[in-house]
């Protein structure tokens, strides 16, 4: 049985359907997907790669 996920999109996210990205966490893993294709796929990858992607975006 699939355990429903948590979803949170970002703050800097409008309400006018731009190109938003809505993050979920789990033990070990965060997902992401598309807002607008909640249906569609997620890529899931482990917490320590997520922290070392958001930490070279963010620098």
């Amino acid at each position: 049985m699939r355990r429903e996920l948590t979803w949170r999109k970002s703050s800097y996210s409008g309400s006018d359907g731009g190109n938003c990205v809505e993050v979920a966490r789990t033990p070990g893993r965060v997902h992401v997907r598309d807002s607008k294709e909640q249906r569609g796929p997620v890529l899931s990858v482990p917490s320590a790669q997520w922290a070392a992607f958001i930490q070279k975006v963010a620098g």
